[in-house]
């Protein structure tokens, strides 16, 4: 049996258990207060049977024992609706904690698939470049290319480990964010430059304003600028373009990156930004990634006390915007 297969059976047999547990405790709470309720009636109804008819304190001392068998009845109502207060608050918290735990689970899981595939790919691919310029006597072009392609992959797994160490790092807040002026108009000219050149079967097209400077992380920066444009190029055709732009605005500073891809139903666009989160269509959960891209992009962003959104690209496709607050 496969351990995966193991895991769920087992998680499924914990949860008929703990459904069984909470329904046994309120069917045993609702019968304790019945009966408690009944033994209440019955002493009430012995006292009355106890008391003489002809006494002139018959009524008051009848009334005396109405009035107690109502407050103990009020009293089991109020201690048991406390009860089952407290029993499915807790219940409730114990379900989404192990709900939660289960999710997280599952997305670590989907994660060290999609990172074992991320990681394998490019030193596959770097390894039989190499191999193939030591066995192989190839003119000056030919080895270029196989060299050119090796450092695109070993950018491209650079990247990768960037990405991870670096949501480690902000996670455990062990990353020190430098503050420097940045031209960050330069920093997005370069990185639409360098996508070009490792995916020129894309259209990349580039609205950039001159000379916009910010204050922040250089390297954290640049890593969410080419998250955005990875993001864009990898949920794209090969046909359509991707527009970046840059813009000064009226207290802000806008960074845009648009595709014409299949887009984002209106029900992911925040979960997008969750960690290890990949939107569940089948055609988009082909394209690489471990679902870290976004959710670090979110975190610099946050750390440059700037905000994160996407919205639709009409008629097709996704655009994602960072706007700085001018200082």
């Amino acid at each position: 049996m496969p351990l995966s297969s193991y895991k769920t059976k087992k998680l499924r047999f914990a949860f008929i258990a703990f459904w069984f547990l909470l329904a046994y405790i309120v069917a045993a709470l609702v019968w304790w207060f019945i009966e408690l309720n009944n033994q209440n009636r019955q002493m009430a109804a012995h006292d009355t049977a106890m008391l003489k008819v002809e006494s002139p304190a018959y009524t008051a001392e009848s009334q005396k024992i109405i009035e107690k068998e109502k407050r103990k009845t009020a009293q089991y109502i109020g201690e048991g609706a406390v009860f089952f207060l407290v029993i499915m608050a807790g219940a409730f918290f114990i379900f989404r904690a192990v709900r939660r735990q289960l999710r997280a689970g599952q997305q670590q899981q989907h994660f060290m698939m999609a990172i074992t595939h991320e990681l394998k790919t490019p030193i596959a691919v770097t390894k039989l470049n190499l191999e193939t310029l030591l066995k192989r006597k190839l003119d000056e072009a030919q080895s270029q290319k196989l060299l050119q392609k090796s450092i695109q992959e070993t950018n491209r797994l650079n990247a990768l480990c960037n990405n991870i160490l670096l949501v480690s790092q902000i996670e455990d807040r062990r990353y020190n964010i430098s503050e420097e002026t940045i031209d960050l108009s330069t920093l997005v000219n370069d990185a639409v430059h360098e996508f070009t050149s490792r995916f020129p079967q894309h259209t990349y097209h580039s609205i950039i304003a001159k000379e916009i400077f910010i204050k922040g992380d250089k390297l954290l920066l640049q890593l969410a600028i080419n998250n955005l444009v990875d993001n864009a190029t990898k949920y794209s055709g090969r046909e359509s373009a991707i527009t970046v732009s840059l813009a000064e605005e009226t207290g802000s500073i806008k960074l845009s990156v648009a595709d014409e891809g299949r887009g984002i139903a209106d029900a992911d666009k925040k979960k997008v930004f969750e960690k290890f989160y990949r939107v569940g269509n089948k055609a988009t959960k082909e394209a690489k990634g471990t679902g870290l891209g976004l959710y670090l992009t979110k975190k610099i962003a946050q750390q440059h006390k700037a905000q994160i959104s996407v919205m639709d690209n009409l008629p097709t496709g996704s655009i994602f915007t960072i706007a700085f607050n001018r200082e």
